[in-house]
This record gives structure tokens, sequence and C-alpha cells, in this order.
């Protein structure tokens, strides 16, 4: 009889995450677009996530699900903060600084940053003079709540103010996250979904306001009985215009996580999208491919 009830409350929630998931590609199917703004909001997040590929869809226990799960904020056991750098090619700098806690009876907040300096350059004028230098920038405030929907199953939600400048132009944004993620722990299975960037530009750099880069992620998971592994997957852009219904499945991402000991951790990821899109001619090389290693101190 108990296992009836699992199998009847599983059905009940899978459901749940299907509807969830149709309502977001219906929604998105009228907004979906090629030319965006702020698409550094598409960059990963966090040192963990890039080796992983940016495969994070169904992450539990890590501050920085504010990125790409609302919802996994109520996974954490405890308070959590976590704050990253990335030194990008030439002048391009990024970062990021979340913190998570959680309220009694009231659930988890979450808030994060995440910017993008492309440094500086040289400001001519129409003939090619050199007139001073100018900067430009992308800076996202984002602010989370997540809670239990009911057992093993979370639901979360962002609101991010966005803001971009360059030279003497500027834009701002408001945008929204939602996400779901559902946890097996007999099975050691989480399964994730989740939209990102859902929402409109408040000021435009000209006359002309542009669409937010909206994504649709949908993943999975799974620990593998026997192997000190964490394997993650996750499609991306699910809403976005496809001559094929296979197409729009070719945006995915997979990354593992190996437990090497106490102490290490040893990521490696391969993104699809990536290494289609920035092979040079017919050579690709590792191109698409990402790889990382953590260390643990003091649990």
């Amino acid at each position: 009889m108990m296992s009836e009830g699992i199998s009847v409350n599983r059905i009940r929630v899978m459901r749940r995450i299907a509807l969830f998931v149709v309502g977001i590609l219906v929604a998105e199917s009228l907004h979906a677009g090629t030319n965006t703004v702020y698409n550094f909001l598409r960059l990963d997040v966090s040192a963990r996530a890039a080796g992983m590929a940016g495969s994070f869809v169904s992450a539990m226990e890590d501050p920085n699900a504010i990125f790409y799960n609302p919802a996994g904020l109520s996974t954490l056991q405890s308070s959590m903060a976590s704050l990253g750098f990335f030194k990008h090619l030439l002048d391009i700098n990024s970062g990021y600084l979340s913190y998570s806690q959680a309220f009694d009876n009231i659930g988890y907040f979450g808030a994060g940053i995440v910017y993008t300096n492309y440094g500086s350059f040289d400001r001519r004028d129409e003939l090619g003079n050199t007139d001073g230098t100018f900067s430009a920038g992308d800076v996202a405030l984002t602010v989370g709540y997540a809670n239990l929907l009911e057992d093993n199953l979370y639901y979360g939600a962002n609101i991010k103010f966005i803001y971009s400048s360059i030279a003497d132009y500027a834009s701002s944004g408001l945008a929204a996250d939602v996400g779901i993620l559902y946890n097996i722990p007999e099975s050691r299975v989480s399964l994730g979904a989740s939209i990102r960037n859902l929402g409109a530009q408040l000021t435009s750099y000209a006359e002309t306001k542009e669409d937010l880069p909206l994504d649709v992620v949908v993943g999975g998971s799974v620990v593998p009985r026997g192997l000190p592994l964490l394997l993650n997957v996750s499609f991306h852009k699910l809403n976005e215009d496809a001559d094929e219904i296979a197409d729009r499945f070719k945006a995915f991402s997979v990354g593992g996580e190996f437990t090497l000991s106490e102490v290490l951790q040893l990521r490696v990821g391969y993104d699809n999208e990536k290494r289609k899109d920035l092979k040079i001619g017919t050579s690709a090389g590792l191109t698409g491919f990402s790889g990382g290693v953590g260390a643990n101190q003091n649990k």
C-alpha cells in the first residue's frame, strides 16, 4: 500500500512538472527571438557551473542555483555565500556574489549580483581621429524566494534589475526567473526546469527596445550507484524556433563531478551548442569542452 501511495504521488508530481514546462513553452513561444540584449546573462556563473558546462538547472545545495533555477535554494542545509571572478580574453572581466538564507515558517531567500566589464576603448570621430576613451559594462541584481511545495518538490522565483552602459548610452530592464525542482532520494535523481530572463527593457540605448535573452531549460542529475560521480544534463533554449522538433534539443550540455577524495573534486563538461557555433571551418579541437578542479576545506 505504501509503494502504491508513493507511485501515485510521484505521478502527480510529474504531471505538475510537465504542466509547468508546457506552460513555459507556450508563454515563451509568444516572445521567442534571435536578436536579444543583455546577453551577459547567458554567461556561466561560478567556476563549478562553468566546469560542468552550465548543466546546472537541477543543482542542489549550491547558493549559485539562484542564477540557474531558483527552486534549488530550497535544498540548502544552511546559510551559504559564494563569490567569484572570471578573467576573459583581452580586458573583459566578470564576477558574481550570491547569498542565501532560510527563515523559519517563511521560506528561503537569496540575493545575487553578476557583472561584466568590457574594459576601455578608444573613442574616435567620423574621420578616425582619437577623441579620448570610453568604457562599457553590464550588471544584474537578483532577489529570489524558494520553498517546498510538497514532499521533495520545490519551487522558486527571482526578480532581477538589469543595467547596461556603453559610452554615453545606457539601458535598463526588469526580468523574472521561475523554476521547479523535484528530488527522488531513493533513486538519487533530481529533475529541474526553469525559465530565465522573462521580462523587458525599461529604457533602451536608443529608440528601439529589444528582447531579453529568454531561456527555457530542462534537465536532470543522477548519482550512479557505486560511483563517486554526479552527472548533470541540461537542454537549453527550448523556447527558440527550430525547423525540426529534434533541432530544439541540440542546445544541450552535460557535466560530471567526480569526488576524488574528501578534499578534491574533478569536473568536466561538454556544451554541444558552443562546439557547433565556435568551431573554425572543419576544425573543432576541444571547442565546447570544459573542466576544472575544486577543493573542499572545513566542509
